[in-house]
């Protein structure tokens, strides 16, 4: 290298190290398909989330928070790009890839000084080489120690353990970002750990979407042992502040990509499929901590949020809104953008003819949920033909459960077909629900006497809204996510995606 260029190089980094050292530490920890009701602060009565739980006491929780998208992929890239998926290109899908030229949160935080790390889950899954990346967006991993899993099925990983080696890896003067991202609760489960761990299945709240009886309540009850697993090593990670006296330095954001992995739910724009638990704590910029937010807030507003936070400036393609401002318990300028979220589903895993996705969006207010299915005509949770879908099982966007299994089995009991049929059914292009009387949208109002006006207001403020962050689908342009490669494993193996026309 030679001498200016070096010289350039060592002023570039000495100006990033001082403007990084206001900002604080941030810790992201983030679970793998957990709805927004399984904390104890969100009032479950069977889940214990002490982690969770202090985190919004001792800071803010969110009661309107959502994903971008109810998939794991497209999730966690709007999480580090602070865009919709619909602006993230081929992103936008699970099993595909993040291309270099959308900016993340960490990248900007590591060029200012940050020493970025992870451990557990990312960004995942995909391939991120086809994307012009050769590392993780989520930072450094560090994955070396391990542990003896709680129960069967659950990772094997120190997540806690890892960030321990990441903050030993940090310089005592530098500013750290640290993912800790967990497989929990994602499935499979190991079948009967709720009642093993003590858990009183009579105790489950079970969502009127699903049957209620022994086999969905101790599928619950094993979801949530996972969830507890999750928290356990969020406490840990905090207790490793807490003695190295960076506690209260150090932004804190619990959270879950989205909604719990059952029917009707994840890969569903529904509320059990959107709707995330949100803490934050930061007694460095939290102004009255102990506050119930009620504003709608997008996960993908925490890349603003954490540059923003860092004294950083957030780039122009970063659309998302900043939390910073609700942190500071200031008038919202814009209350337009914290009146609603907004949601949206391309292909998931691939389970229809031909590779084909179900592409939807939404808009979440506090009275309606307004959903546009842009393709009525495909199965909107796969196919019932497993021939169809790359992981060789009908209706193939819901992963494999008993409380699937159970649906499917009594699709044709007078006692449980609308449930079935509201898991597994064709939808129409418009859906609308009224939360109030129906809060886990069971009854469409979409083309009902009465809600002509409200369908379409609603109608117009999402597209006004898709429009503005000019969404391909509304606006024209590059909409190829029915064509996208598609790197996930198949275990059918004549499935493929169709070329594009």
């Amino acid at each position: 290298m030679s001498f200016p260029r070096l010289l350039l190089l060592l002023l570039l980094l000495g100006g990033s190290s001082l403007a990084a050292g206001t900002g604080p530490n941030i810790l992201f920890c983030i679970s793998d398909d957990q709805s927004y009701y399984h904390t104890g602060a969100n009032g479950d009565p069977v889940i214990e989330t002490p982690a969770f739980d202090r985190i919004a006491r001792e800071g803010l929780r969110f009661v309107n928070a959502f994903c971008d998208a109810p998939t794991c992929g497209p999730s966690r890239s709007a999480i580090l790009t602070g865009q919709p998926i619909w602006r993230l290109e081929e992103a936008g899908n699970i099993h595909s890839t993040l291309p270099a030229k959308f900016a993340t949160y960490t990248e900007l935080l590591a060029e200012k000084g940050y020493h970025v790390g992870y451990t557990g889950k990312g960004w995942s899954p995909g391939r991120l080489e086809v994307g012009g990346r050769s590392q993780n967006p989520a930072g450094i991993e560090f994955s070396k120690r391990t542990m003896k899993a709680p129960f069967k099925s659950m990772r094997n990983t120190d997540y806690a353990g890892n960030f321990e080696d990441f903050l030993e890896a940090t310089e005592s003067d530098q500013p750290f970002c640290f993912w800790l991202g967990t497989s929990e609760p994602h499935r499979g489960y190991e079948p009967g750990i709720g009642e093993r761990s003590g858990k009183d299945p009579d105790q489950v709240v079970v969502p009127p979407i699903f049957p209620d009886n022994e086999i969905i309540r101790n599928d619950i009850l094993d979801y949530l042992v996972e969830i507890e697993t999750f928290d356990q090593q969020v406490a840990r990670a905090i207790a490793l502040l807490e003695a190295r006296g960076e506690l209260d330095n150090t932004l804190i954001v619990i959270t879950s990509d989205h909604g719990m992995p059952f029917p009707r739910a994840k890969a569903s724009l529904y509320d059990a499929g959107t709707r995330v638990p949100l803490a934050v704590r930061w007694p460095g910029g939290v102004v009255d901590p102990g506050r119930e937010i009620e504003a709608f807030v997008n996960l993908s507003g925490l890349a603003p949020t954490f540059l923003e936070a860092a004294g950083i400036d957030v780039p122009d393609m970063m659309v998302a809104h900043s939390l910073v401002g609700i942190f500071k318990n200031e008038p919202v300028k814009d209350n337009v953008a914290r009146r609603a979220a907004f949601i949206a589903m391309e292909r998931h895993d691939g389970c229809r003819k031909g590779g084909k996705g179900y592409p939807c969006r939404a808009i979440r207010t506090a009275d309606y949920l307004y959903i546009h299915n842009f393709e009525p005509t495909r199965w909107p949770s796969g196919s019932p033909d497993p021939s169809v879908c790359a992981r060789a099982i009908p209706y193939g966007e819901i992963d494999s459960a008993p409380t699937k299994t159970f649906l499917m089995e009594h699709a044709n009991d007078d006692r449980y077909a609308k449930l079935a049929a509201l898991a597994f059914g064709m939808r129409p292009a418009e859906e609308l629900y009224e939360l109030k009387s129906d809060p886990w949208q069971i009854n469409n109002l979409a083309g009902s006497v009465g809600m002509e006006g409200i369908q379409a207001e609603m109608r117009q403020r999402l597209f006004g809204h898709l429009e503005k962050t000019r969404d391909p689908r509304v606006v024209g342009g590059v909409a190829d996510w029915d064509y996208y490669p598609y790197y996930g494993s198949r275990k059918n193996k004549e499935w493929t995606v169709d070329p594009k026309p």
